[in-house]
Order: C-alpha cells, then structure tokens, then sequence
C-alpha cells in the first residue's frame, strides 16, 4: 500500500526536477518554415495559372512600367538567415497588398488561393523574426533593397506596382524557399 502513495509523489518530483533543468525558452515552440522548402506542386499550379491570366490581362492593357524593385545584384544566399526572412516578408508584404486590390471577377477567384498561401508564409515569416531575431537589424544590401523598395511604393503607380509583384511571384516564392532552407540555401 506505502508503494501506491510514493508512485506519485515520485513522479511529480521527476516532472519538477526536469522543468527546472531545461529553461524555458528551450521549451518554446521553434520556428519552423519546413513546410516552405518544397512547395506543393498544387498550389505552384494555382499560382503559375494566376501569374498566366495576369498575363493576359496586361497583353491587353496599355499599362507602361519600369519597375525594377525585384531586380537585384545579389541572391538571397548571399545574406544572413535573419536577412532572407526580413527580405520575403518585404516582399510578400507588397505581394499579399497587391494581390488584395480589386479586380475583375475572374481574376479575383483565380487570386484567392495563392493569395490565402502566400498570406500564411508572410504570418509564419513574421512569428519567426519575432522569436528569432526580434531586433536585428538588416544588411547593408538588405537595407538598400528595403529603401529601393520604399521609394517604389511611394512613386510607382499602383497598377505598375502590381505587375511586378505578379510576375515577379517566381522569385518570391524562390526566395521563401532559401528562407526556409535556413543555411542549406545556395
């Protein structure tokens, strides 16, 4: 009977021991962006079919641009863990904006899907910095591409704005994979 009692007295003092052995910031949940290193071929079907009809849109429109914020001298292997996560969820930041502007009827069903996975990759983006690495500050060529980027939202029309982000979808999704792929990026 003595055996039954000192059972559990015995296990909760091995729970308390170990809690107090690990700290607690070991036992937080991790970040994790596993899920962004290979993406579903699904939902790349549903963007390539977006980025196509978009496509078709501008063929007939009389839009002219000259939007360079996607093009850059580097890769995004080229800069810190901290750096490639602060760079996509700039730029998934203008891509879920643009994506969420009013559209014709069609296009905006087509946008739906890839506008819901690429509003969860900028929430998952932003729990990591914000356990991570809550105050780092970015690159030198981080911080420029950030100032290109601002002077664009700022002095580009938005339609031009927006064919950007869409064409440029590829690159962005690339750059969640490198992302995710943390140090295994090259």
């Amino acid at each position: 009977m003595l055996h039954l009692s000192f059972f559990p007295l015995l296990v909760l003092l091995l729970v308390a021991t170990l809690g107090a052995a690990f700290p607690k910031d070991a036992l937080k949940k991790s970040c994790s962006l596993f899920k962004y290193q290979f993406l579903v071929p699904h939902e790349l079907k549903a963007m390539q079919k977006m980025k196509e009809q978009f496509e078709d849109i501008m063929l007939l429109s009389d839009r002219k641009c000259n939007t360079r914020v996607f093009h850059r001298k580097w890769s995004p292997a080229e800069l810190s863990v901290p750096d490639r996560v602060m760079l996509v969820e700039a730029e998934l930041d203008l891509t879920t904006a643009m994506l969420a502007l009013p559209a014709n009827p069609s296009f905006t069903e087509m946008r739906q899907q890839p506008l819901a996975f690429l509003t969860q990759a900028q929430e998952d983006l932003r729990g990591c910095m914000a356990m991570e690495a809550p105050s780092h500050q970015p690159s030198r060529k981080l911080r420029h591409w950030l100032q290109k980027l601002q002077t664009a939202k700022k002095t580009e029309t938005t339609g031009c704005l927006e064919a950007s982000a869409i064409l440029h979808l590829f690159q962005v999704l690339n750059d969640l994979q490198c992302a995710a792929l943390r140090d295994q990026c090259t």
